[in-house]
């Protein structure tokens, strides 16, 4: 529970008025229920009781049937409002919650985003998100208005019908209610845990599966990785029917139980009536009241099968909701050569150096390219250079310095090894590197780049409808759209064949004459365009 009273704190700040109005005509509608069928139970045994007494003509009818029809009324209408309030507050904080996660995450360091981006990971947040929509509704509530409602109902048929009456019902409840808790909340929180987990599993496999079947057919995998699709579906299906089973178990429990305290709490009216000290229709008022408390335990096994689920969701969120900013540094220090300097620099993964310290100098107008075997280090070196990864040690000096992020970013050019597109036209992907570019400007970069597309064609979800090269070459002129005076490129011509790798780098000097260049390279044609090639 430690993990979800964070969460249940800033839905009570944030929705108080809402949640305490909820959670006051959840009260009325059990104890509306609890008491429509109590007088039910109350007046059919006593018309009964009077008519085969010969009083039925002198039996007031009205005002129970009146009572009756007021207490269907009122619990219907409650139910409706609470269901409007809870509903409407609780969707309300988690889209809260979504900007919140959105704007600690954007400010996250890069170690953190990096291990974000997976369609999996990006999958479990969604759903975790979508978790906790029931843990006021499904969680909260369920608990705090049956405690209520079983202390009303108590308290009235203490003083209405008998206290050993009223003590059987509320003690027998409570501590059922209890018990079972205790025994199935661990076993039904692990398996809401794994059932989820399987869920997630399920939900991945299908869109990779879908998303690589072109490649999956040309490999003649497609059986295979349909049977492992299917294999994902028969675990997802086999934990969601292990958890129903313990709900259902809860259910079958709660029944039980019920049937106890009503069979209890007829025997002992009952006896009350052979000995005088109680009427039958009160006692048949105790036995139906009885009976209502079922529809205060009904939600127990719901809430106990989607504990693990919440608590689940809420221990990977928190970390998450919590993640702070990376502290702003020192600035970055003008480089003596006017472009980008390092001196005795060491970049790693996780404290482990990946190369020796390195000097290396890239002067305004020079291209500067790195070499060496794939998983040396390259990218993690353009990374800390580029300010994603703090440096193990050394010393990075950039242009004429740069104080905060701000300067820093528009002083320097990054393309990733991996960059990202969105859906939209290709004027949009470039005005998201330069928000005041026109149409010339971009028709400019994308003429550098060997990319010659209309600035209105659209793209669908992360660039498609674009083949990897073209793709590569637009995030390239998104990058170079805003002038960098120093510029940084991570395999640019990936996807490439020769002839346009050579044009597209000398587009990019020529566009660039005074940038200082760093490449990361795999390719001859990277090299060539060099002024210097450093083999790491």
């Amino acid at each position: 529970m430690n993990h979800l009273a964070p969460f249940l704190r800033r839905i009570w700040v944030i929705e108080r008025p809402a949640l305490i109005r909820g959670l006051v005509l959840s009260l009325v509608v059990l104890l509306a229920g609890i008491a429509l069928l109590g007088l039910s139970g109350w007046f059919i045994t006593a018309a009964g009781i009077a008519g085969l007494a010969g009083l039925g003509i002198t039996f007031e009818i009205f005002r129970p049937a009146s009572g009756v029809r007021f207490l269907a009324l009122t619990r219907t209408v409650a139910r409706y409002g609470e269901r409007m309030l809870t509903h409407d507050a609780t969707l309300r904080v988690l889209a809260g919650w979504r900007v919140q996660l959105l704007a600690a995450l954007a400010l996250a360091g890069h170690g953190l985003q990096s291990r974000l981006r997976g369609g999996a990971v990006l999958n479990r947040l969604t759903a975790d998100v979508d978790a906790l929509d029931g843990l006021a509704i499904r969680l909260v509530f369920p608990v705090l208005a049956g405690l209520l409602s079983l202390s009303v109902a108590g308290a009235f048929l203490w003083w209405l019908v008998l206290p050993t009456v009223a003590l059987w019902i509320t003690g027998c409840s409570l501590l059922g209610a209890g018990l079972l808790a205790l025994m199935a909340g661990s076993p039904a929180a692990r398996e809401a845990e794994r059932a989820e987990a399987a869920r997630q599993s399920l939900r991945a496999a299908m869109i990779d599966h879908l998303r690589s079947r072109s490649a999956l057919a040309v490999e003649g995998r497609l059986p295979s990785a349909r049977a492992a699709a299917l294999s994902h579906d028969s675990a997802a299906r086999a934990a969601a029917l292990r958890l129903a089973g313990i709900e259902i178990s809860l259910d079958a429990a709660l029944l039980a139980l019920n049937a106890l305290t009503a069979a209890g709490a007829l025997v002992i009216a009952g006896q009350a009536v052979l000995a005088g000290a109680l009427d039958p229709a009160r006692a048949a008022l105790a036995f139906f009241a009885a009976l209502a408390v079922a529809e205060v335990m009904a939600p127990l096994s719901r809430a106990i099968a989607d504990y693990g689920r919440m608590r689940g969701a809420a221990a990977r969120l928190t970390p998450l909701m919590q993640a702070a900013p990376e502290a702003e540094g020192p600035g970055i220090p003008a480089a003596p050569s006017g472009g980008l300097d390092v001196e005795a620099l060491v970049v790693g993964l996780d404290g482990v150096p990946l190369m020796h310290p390195l000097d290396l100098a890239v002067a305004p107008g020079e291209t500067v390219a790195l070499s060496g075997r794939s998983g040396l280090g390259k990218t993690t070196l353009l990374d800390t250079i580029a300010g994603l990864r703090p440096p193990l040690s050394g010393r990075i000096a950039l242009g004429q310095g740069a104080e905060d992020e701000v300067a820093l970013r528009q002083m320097l050019g990054y393309l990733t090894q991996r960059p990202a597109l969105t859906s939209g036209t290709i004027a949009e992907a470039l005005l998201l590197g330069r928000p005041d570019a026109t149409a010339e400007d971009m028709a400019k970069v994308l003429e550098v780049v060997a990319l010659p597309l209309p600035l209105e064609r659209r793209l669908g979800e992360a660039g498609q409808g674009l083949s990897g090269g073209e793709a590569r070459r637009l995030a390239l002129a998104r990058v170079l759209i805003r002038r960098p005076a120093i510029l940084m490129l991570d395999e640019p011509t990936e996807g490439l064949d020769e002839p346009t790798a050579r044009q597209v780098l000398a587009g990019i000097r020529a566009y660039l004459p005074d940038a200082a260049i760093l490449i990361a390279s795999h390719r001859p044609a990277e090299r060539d365009a060099a002024g210097r090639v450093i083999a790491l």
